[in-house]
């Protein structure tokens, strides 16, 4: 034990076996920042979460006699504490939760709007404030009604409250969108082909036997109205009352307009058409909204009522300080805090009496997400789109003020997402949680979250079965002089050169006036043919522009649409597929396809895992299903599925677990009795390939199945490149809900690995290193810059130091976040950028590579 740590308690963990730990034994300081690093693969979470973590747990639990939770496989673990975790798992799909709705801001808003608002009366017209105003509450049928008297002309109206400030609320709601801001409308350019004919299909979702019905029908329809058929004719050239039938359906207000004395037919047989879009809205409505074979043919658009600010006319037009609630609720938090301290001093002294304990929370909750770098972001933002690492700094946000001490708090990789810039905050953050006599273990690979620890606790040496050992602890320093320790070694290496060489641009192509958002109309242009990196502090649009503007323009241009200002440039600079408005075609000859791989959850089933997901398990089954041994049972390749009946385990459906319920806490998965965890039944499992049964193999880490399957082609490929991407350690078994985001997304470009070979793609990446060790990142970038050279373009959104600074070109945008983000503040080689002084992001790859101060 380090000497700085003598009079430390420590935490001590005795012969760990979860995983891949292989009998690991550890003491870790109390009241500590401590950081838990390693190769990916080595352990960390293992250790830290499915081990330290569940211990915690179960021991508390039975201290207030709760039993239920397994003790983890370990010998022993002394001296805990109770243990809160922040995890990166992300928030729940429903779009109506948003930042502020998880955080409570906008609810301490609502009460704010309540007692100070103000509105217009109905009666004289004067602006009146709801504090000044006299009050009487009614009570009806066991519900209440709050009304007021205007303080002007003492007429009585209802007064304002909590509820009509909610879009979630049927007061508050507007009445067209129903509080989501949002309407669904057709997609009529997807629906209807005009150059097409309709025996030609150009009603896209007619087909087969159902197309011809539907002709029949609209020729009916037109013979009734006394109108021309239209054989063969293409719908660009119908009369306006054949578009009106065709589109809108005999009983429509369209057609009855045209032809307003003329009655309905009264069946289909008679020309009773039902119309193509009325088609389309009566199945949405029988769905009960989108299914994946209406999604196609209908896209979002603002609501035209409340122009997407979700509230009723009401709850919209009230204001405090002059300012409208749904105008606050865009602000980025760090503006929403400014109007704070704007509004105590302009309150009477009855006024603040009324709101000092909402303002006294919110300032506190405002400051808490500002100092762990998401002051960028707006109330209205909908959780569903955070990242993994902005969910978990607004929980980390949530405990900061809190004054418990001796807890231990379990963190996963906590800078995940953040500029180096930014990082600063977040150790600001973990020092003052441990200052408080707390605790403070984080999963981290940043060299600069290891370098401010106060202890390091190293795992490795390799990755699954090679890792799960304890190869370094102590300070920094200390590490850097442990020759078994991995991390210290790549920290003591010297300073890379920030290499001058860069690859030619194959051509160009560019965004112009890219507006979403916090962007500021800007012109961005991205070389063909290289690793372009696209950086910046948290919240500066890095994400915007390439999933948002160049993904959905370069899409909208691949398939003709004329709205897309993306601009494809041969290698002199020519434009080349640009139309005479101004909107650009897609030059195939510059890419094949688009493939997005961002950092969204690839699967929620409990069902799929690594092989699934990859492909390669088909062809696993393919194997297993030809052996002989496998013949004489009378089995094949289905009976080797855990995801159907015949040779699943039934008992837990193929899952190797089932679900324990305790009651008042999170539901746990428990070994299934009956088989064991194996999966399968006996008979299956009875077959084995070179000693493997499908269980054993399942159980395989990708580098084992490498050696096992050497000489299956088919499955090499899949295996190699999951290999490719880091994930070499990972059991071709393992479930998709345990993975983490890096993992998951690394997994995904595996996968479109597999399925683009050969063709020159376009690859738009977020934050591919996510969950890597810088010697992780180092193989990864040697697939990045194979992937360039065999005529792809890569594009890849990346704080990560390494991976800027092998680019062949960067684009840095700020200069901060939120409302002063949105610009471009450097482009150019990573030297370039690095010596731009208007650059945080040079700044710190400067200090990275060793290039001075001097600019």
């Amino acid at each position: 034990m380090s000497q700085i740590f003598q009079n430390h308690e420590w935490i001590k963990i005795t012969g760990a076996r979860e995983g891949n730990l292989n009998h690991l034994s550890v003491d870790i300081p109390r009241n500590a920042l401590v950081v838990l690093t390693g190769l990916s693969g080595s352990g960390k979470s293992t250790l830290a979460i499915e081990t330290l973590y569940q211990e915690c747990q179960r021991q508390y639990l039975e201290a207030i006699g709760y039993q239920g939770i397994q003790k983890p496989k370990v010998d022993a673990i002394t001296n805990l504490s109770p243990a809160v975790r922040i995890t990166q798992s992300t928030y729940n799909r429903n779009p109506r939760s948003t930042v502020g709705t998880v955080t409570d801001i906008y609810t301490e808003l609502r009460m704010v709007y309540e007692k100070l608002s103000k509105r217009q009366c109905p009666s004289c017209e004067a602006l009146i404030k709801s504090s000044d105003c006299r009050e009487e509450l009614v009570t009806t049928d066991d519900s209440f009604v709050v009304y007021m008297y205007c303080d002007r002309c003492g007429h009585k109206m209802e007064k304002l409250t909590r509820s009509h400030f909610s879009a979630n609320t049927r007061e508050g709601a507007c009445e067209v969108c129903h509080g989501l801001g949002e309407v669904l409308e057709i997609s009529l350019d997807r629906v209807i082909n005009p150059s097409l004919s309709l025996e030609e299909g150009a009603v896209d979702f007619w087909d087969h036997a159902f197309k011809e019905y539907q002709i029949s029908s609209v020729n009916k329809a037109f013979e009734f109205f006394g109108l021309e058929l239209t054989a063969g004719r293409p719908v660009a050239a119908y009369s306006e009352g054949q578009l009106a039938l065709l589109l809108y359906g005999a009983e429509s207000a369209e057609v009855r307009g045209l032809f307003p004395d003329q009655p309905l037919p009264k069946k289909v047989s008679e020309g009773r058409f039902e119309g193509v879009l009325t088609t389309l809205w009566r199945r949405l409505s029988e769905k009960g909204g989108l299914t994946e074979a209406l999604s196609p043919y209908f896209h979002s658009a603002v609501c035209t009522a409340c122009r997407g600010e979700k509230l009723s006319l009401l709850g919209r037009t009230a204001t405090v300080l002059e300012t409208r609630l749904p105008e606050l609720s865009v602000l980025s938090l760090e503006a929403l805090r400014d109007w704070l301290r704007r509004l105590e001093p302009s309150l009477s002294g009855r006024e603040l009496a009324l709101v000092a304990p909402y303002i006294r929370d919110l300032d506190a909750k405002l400051r808490r997400i500002v100092n762990v770098g998401l002051g960028y972001l707006s109330l209205d933002r909908q959780t569903m789109t955070l990242s993994g690492g902005e969910g978990q700094r607004i929980k980390l946000a949530a405990v900061l003020d809190s004054t418990m001490t001796g807890l231990i708090y379990i963190m996963d990789e906590p800078t995940i997402g953040l500029h180096p810039k930014d990082t600063a905050g977040i150790l600001n953050v973990l020092k003052a949680l441990r200052n408080l006599g707390n605790t403070v273990l984080v999963i981290e690979h940043d060299p600069e979250v290891i370098r401010a620890a106060d202890y390091i606790i190293d795992l490795g040496p390799g990755s699954g079965r090679h890792g799960g050992e304890v190869v370094g602890t102590g300070t920094y320093e200390a590490l850097l002089e442990q020759p078994d320790s991995v991390t210290g070694r790549y920290l003591k290496r010297p300073r890379p050169f920030l290499g001058a060489s860069v690859r030619k641009p194959a051509g160009q192509f560019s965004v112009r006036d890219a507006s979403r958002f916090n962007l500021k109309h800007l012109e961005v242009r991205f070389p063909a043919g290289c690793l372009t990196c696209v950086t910046g502090v948290s919240g500066s649009g890095k994400s915007t522009l390439v999933f948002e503007e160049l993904a959905d323009r370069v899409m909208s241009a691949a398939n003709g649409s004329s709205g897309a200002s993306t601009v494809i440039d041969t290698g002199d600079g020519a434009s080349a597929g640009v139309d005479p408005s101004g909107a650009a075609g897609f030059n195939s000859s510059i890419f094949d396809d688009v493939i997005t791989v961002e950092q969204a959850v690839i699967s929620r089933m409990k069902r799929s895992n690594v092989a699934t997901y990859s492909g390669l398990y088909s062809e696993v089954r393919k194997i297993f299903g030809g052996l002989s041994e496998a013949k004489v049972l009378g089995l094949d390749a289905k009976h080797f599925s855990f995801n159907t009946k015949g040779g699943r385990c039934e008992h837990c459906e193929g899952l190797g677990y089932v679900e324990s319920n305790l009651l008042f806490f999170e539901n746990i998965d428990v070994v299934c009795p009956v088989c064991g965890g194996n999966q399968f039944n006996d008979e299956v499992l009875s077959v084995a390939y070179q000693g493997h049964s499908i269980k054993g193999v399942l159980k395989l880490t990708v580098d084992e199945a490498m050696v096992l399957f050497r000489d299956k082609n088919k499955l090499m490929k899949h295996l190699k490149l999951l290999k490719d991407v880091g994930l070499g350690y990972l059991e071709l078994g393992q479930t998709l809900t345990t993975l983490s985001g890096g993992e998951a997304q690394r997994l995904k470009l595996a996968k479109s690995l597999t399925s683009s070979e050969g063709r020159h793609s376009l690859y738009l990446i977020d934050e591919p290193t996510t969950g890597l060790h810088p010697l992780d990142v180092e193989n990864f970038l040697v697939l990045l810059n194979r992937m360039v050279d065999a005529g792809n373009t890569v594009i890849v959104v990346e704080h990560n130091l390494q991976v800027i600074g092998a680019s062949d070109w960067v684009i840095d945008l700020g200069p901060l976040g939120g409302d002063q983000g949105g610009w471009i503040v450097a482009e150019g080689t990573p030297r370039e950028v690095a010596l731009n002084p208007k650059s945080y992001t040079g700044q710190y790859l400067r200090q990275a590579f060793d290039l001075g101060d001097d600019v």
